[in-house]
């Protein structure tokens, strides 16, 4: 029951954060709305998309890019996650939440489960948007991604945890979101097929292949369609566990960062 109360204590805090910055909920779907409506009717006659799973035919290119705007926003949302929790750290909340006879390893993971419902509710919110524009995916794709839309949420928002463990001060927070997300956005499969950028640039491609977001939008791309990419799933499965392992370590009072810097409870 102390579980479960602590759970539902964090989420609701979490979901209160998020009603009431709505700036936040605004500018996760301004920034993939921009890529759908202008971006998209740009590139339509450049980029050609020829018929590659999980389609079955030729698909305009906003068919094409919608699962990476998805998981652009999730990625935004986990980093946005994580300044909160610099924010929180240094204002002396986080301490106060540390300092709960709960282990610490269940506090963060319940944090974790919280931002994650906040993204995929940011997803169907844009895929709502996106229906009424005309871009719509099977009825049953809207259902059978759920379960991708809350993994790479966990994956995603668990790395955002441990980065946040990595910065003292909040003004250095800007920064290394910009070092973290335009790299993990622009060299993976969000924008355009891998094998486009494997016929201009096999060294792109092969940082693409590293790129764990790029297996996060297959496995969503793949979901929508209610097929599974058993490659996407395994990589973000697995790199859902060291993020959350490194992050659950990282805020370990005796031997994370957060202990060197100073930061950790007393």
């Amino acid at each position: 029951m102390q579980y479960l109360i602590c759970l539902r204590g964090i989420m609701w805090r979490e979901m209160l954060r998020f009603v009431h910055q709505r700036e936040r909920f605004v500018s996760a779907l301004v920034r993939p709305l921009v890529w759908l409506f202008i971006f998209a009717a740009g590139f339509r006659q450049i980029l050609g998309v020829s018929i590659i799973p999980p389609y079955e035919t030729y698909v305009l290119y906003e068919v094409y890019v919608t699962p990476g705007l998805i998981a652009m926003i999730q990625l935004f949302n986990g980093m946005q996650s994580s300044l909160s929790m610099v924010y929180d750290r240094e204002m002396g909340n986080m301490r106060m939440l540390l300092v709960s006879p709960l282990p610490r390893w269940y506090l963060l993971i319940s944090k974790l489960v919280a931002s994650t419902t906040v993204s995929v509710l940011q997803v169907y919110a844009f895929l709502l948007v996106a229906y009424l524009w005309g871009v719509e995916a099977p009825p049953w794709g809207y259902v059978t991604v759920l379960p991708a839309l809350v993994l790479s949420g966990l994956m995603l928002g668990a790395l955002g945890m441990l980065l946040s463990s990595m910065i003292r001060q909040l003004e250095n927070f800007a920064g290394v979101m910009n070092f973290v997300i335009f790299p993990m956005f622009f060299a993976s499969s969000a924008l355009y097929p891998l094998w486009l950028v494997q016929q201009s640039s096999p060294v792109v491609y092969a940082i693409c292949r590293l790129n764990p977001f790029t297996y996060a939008i297959e496995l969503t791309r793949f979901a929508l369609y209610g097929t599974v990419n058993w490659l996407a799933l395994a990589v973000v499965a697995v790199m859902t566990v060291l993020f959350v392992a490194g992050a659950v370590l990282a805020y370990d009072p005796a031997r994370g960062l957060i202990a060197r810097r100073g930061g950790g409870a007393p």
